[in-house]
């Protein structure tokens, strides 16, 4: 099968010519004279941690707004879409203090509320996984600080933190993915999506006073992620995540002997003023108004254990940097070529959702319920009909860059083999900077999902790995030293050939099919046992 389908895209379209100069031009100006670390520098150390709708983000649609227009970009604005309360952390601190004193590693989990000063309680180690386990531990909470994870043994990687692809690595990104629809797989997603709403109320009502979480990665390394973020909704209880390491000791403790107290002093902001968080865009006009336009797209919201930096700080200065070639070189190309800086990517891709259902099409009858918060996330895709918008068929091809800052080793043709050929010819000038693969596959999990589920061309890039997943992504090692200079340098130059040729190109790069319902489901899944939950 997969034989058969890379043949098909030998003969399913011709390959889409690329001006050869003009790559050159980008390549000598993107790799030469870049200004790719300057904007990533001032992202991550100057406006540092950018959380939807805190005031680091309205610095930043600010900032990135006026660096567009210096540059001469045309048509910048901003696009509003309901979300909900701002958050940010003015400071905090966690101390264990009996048996003896020990300052943790440790942050509050993003929307909830502060402590007050400083709240001083003992420990229960109490895990629950599902509502079910909430009998456990009834009138066993209240005036305590309540431990919620499981303590685990800890993780010991056999792999290194850090690392880059090897071309075997590179060569299995090419196998078709194949589409699969599991209800009991959706049914458990949207289950734990609600299920920190129901601990929340649980633990309100037994009189706890606060909760901690266990960090999902050793190695002293914090995230803070949380979800309710709706205005009217926020979390009862003051809520922080430990270290592994520190909330194992924790737990050991309360085991063997008296439960060690706790000073959680959490010192955190809501801002309810605007509850719109905010889209970027600005353009290089096209030449042909009838040719509509490519696009380029990167989330630059983060989490606020770190600054940032390959999540998405990484992604958000390769589409400025290649924003500014371009508009440094005065390309005039035929299509419109507009520049995407998505907000609320972290909470369920709620800002190039927004755009998606604004301009290339909605989902769903008249007759469905709204979704709200993040089961938008969980929920939007599988409702159908499909109903483009009368702008649908304008977008000619998106390019999505968010896979932390590793160097451009490819391009994922998202199951569409007609344009896997395309890209093959407009990766030849770049071998020499280790972009040679055009996987076949699908990707997930970032902005250009909702494009594709709609039956649009959206696309995304394949990236060397570094030690995104292994420390940085999402965590408080997500800083600036973590960007390598040559890797964005690379990204960037490519980024911005990629959108000039797709721009110039006679036709726009083949469509995928338009999506349909499923009619097959997994007839070997077995029901989840937590579905009567």
């Amino acid at each position: 099968m997969r034989h058969l389908l890379l043949a098909t895209a030998m003969i399913a379209a011709p390959a889409v010519a690329q001006d050869r100069a003009a790559t050159a031009r980008i390549m000598d100006e993107g790799l030469a004279h870049s200004q790719v670390m300057t904007t990533a520098q001032h992202l991550t150390d100057v406006i540092g941690p950018r959380l939807t709708n805190s005031p680091q983000m309205r610095a930043a649609e600010a900032w990135t707004q006026a660096k567009f227009a210096e540059w001469g970009l045309k048509n910048v604005r901003k696009e509003g879409f309901g979300f909900g309360r701002g958050w940010w952390i003015e400071g905090s601190s966690v101390r264990m203090v009996t048996p003896r004193p020990i300052q943790l590693t440790a942050i509050p989990i993003a929307w909830t509320p502060p402590t007050q000063g400083t709240l001083s309680a003992p420990i229960v180690v109490a895990p629950m996984k599902t509502a079910r386990d909430f009998a456990r531990y009834r009138g066993q909470l209240a005036g305590k600080i309540v431990l919620v994870s499981p303590p685990g043994t800890g993780l010991e990687s056999t792999r290194p933190p850090f690392r880059r692809y090897t071309d075997e690595e590179l060569g299995k990104l090419g196998e078709y993915k194949f589409p699969r629809h599991d209800p009991a797989a959706d049914a458990k997603e949207l289950r734990e999506a609600d299920f920190e709403k129901q601990r929340d109320a649980f633990l309100k009502a037994e009189g706890a006073l606060a909760y901690a979480t266990i960090s999902y990665r050793d190695g002293k390394l914090v995230h803070g992620e949380g979800y309710m973020f709706e205005a009217g909704k926020s979390p009862s209880l003051p809520g922080v995540e430990i270290a592994a390491e520190d909330y194992r000791r924790l737990a050991r403790l309360a085991k063997t002997g008296a439960a060690p107290t706790l000073e959680i002093v959490s010192n955190v902001r809501y801002d309810d003023s605007d509850t719109q968080a905010y889209n970027i865009f600005a353009e290089i006009p096209g030449t042909d108004p009838k040719a509509g336009y490519v696009m380029a797209g990167a989330h630059f919201d983060s989490w606020v254990a770190g600054d940032g930096a390959s999540d998405n700080a990484a992604g958000t200065a390769v589409i400025m940097e290649a924003a500014r070639i371009l508009s440094k070189l005065g390309v005039r190309p035929k299509r419109t070529i507009r520049f995407a800086l998505w907000n609320g990517e972290e909470q369920a891709l709620l800002g190039s959702l927004a755009w998606v259902e604004k301009n290339l099409a909605t989902r769903g009858g008249p007759n469905d319920p709204p979704l709200v918060g993040e089961r938008r996330y969980f929920e939007w895709s599988k409702r159908w009909p499909i109903t483009p918008r009368p702008g649908f068929n304008d977008l000619a091809a998106y390019f999505n860059v968010d896979n932390g800052s590793g160097r451009f080793r490819g391009i994922y043709a998202e199951n569409n083999p007609a344009a896997a050929e395309i890209f093959r010819d407009w990766l030849a000038p770049f071998s020499g900077l280790g972009m040679t693969t055009v996987a076949i596959g699908r990707t997930g999990g970032t902005d250009h999902v909702f494009i594709q589920s709609v039956g649009a061309p959206g696309f995304q890039f394949i990236q060397d790995p570094l030690d995104y997943n292994s420390r940085a992504h999402h965590s408080s090692a997500d800083t600036f030293d973590h960007l390598k200079e040559e890797d964005l340098r690379q990204g960037s130059t490519i980024l911005a050939a990629f959108l000039l040729n797709a721009a110039n190109a006679e036709k726009a790069l083949p469509r995928p099919p338009m999506p349909t319902k499923p009619a097959v489901t997994d007839p070997f899944a077995y029901p989840d046992p937590e579905d009567d939950n």
